[in-house]
């Protein structure tokens, strides 16, 4: 079975769902090796999410609305790297 295509909108859609990922993760409670782990796990999962996006405001086949929802999906990603790697 093929998969579908990926279009702008279901790019934006993944990168939605990693940015939940790199959220759910579980935060150590040391500050060892665990706490590397972790913060390379949430940097990797939202690099996920901007590369599937980062093209999106490139593309002649995307609307202006999701173009800009590309763009504030962009800044969110960036903000909530601080967000979730900020100590408690």
């Amino acid at each position: 079975m093929a998969k579908a295509p990926l279009t702008p909108e279901n790019r934006i859609l993944q990168a939605r769902k990693l940015l939940q990922e790199a959220r759910d993760l579980e935060r150590p409670d040391s500050l060892g090796w665990e706490g590397f782990q972790y913060t390379a796990q949430v940097k990797d999962t939202l690099r996920k999410g901007f590369d599937l996006i980062k093209l999106i405001s490139f593309s002649p086949s995307a609307s202006k609305e999701v173009k800009a929802e590309a763009a504030a999906l962009i800044q969110e990603l960036k903000d909530a790297e601080g967000e979730i790697l900020r100590k408690p």
